[in-house]
């Protein structure tokens, strides 16, 4: 079974996720959920996504909204679609 190859660093990913959000690195912990500890509300959530899309070279719909909770879950979501387009 050949290894997955992503360009995808799990402390990249944090440092991307705290620069748009405005908040400290530490602050975005694996399972810090994103609108109820770090107040990110819909239009960040959304600007996460297209930030994500850029930088990774994925497309992330908006029904993907609900799955950037927290760094674990939206990792998740982008090893899915890195395998999807493989």
């Amino acid at each position: 079974m050949p290894e997955l190859t992503t360009p995808l660093d799990l402390e990249d990913l944090r440092a991307t996720i705290a620069e748009v959000i405005d908040v400290d690195v530490a602050e975005v912990t694996d399972t810090a959920d994103f609108k109820e500890t770090l107040d990110v509300d819909s239009l960040l959530a959304l600007e996460i996504l297209v930030t994500l899309e850029r930088k990774y070279g994925v497309k992330l719909s908006e029904s993907n909204l609900q799955k950037v909770r927290s760094l674990q879950e939206t990792y998740a979501l982008l090893v899915e679609q890195f395998e999807a387009s493989s």
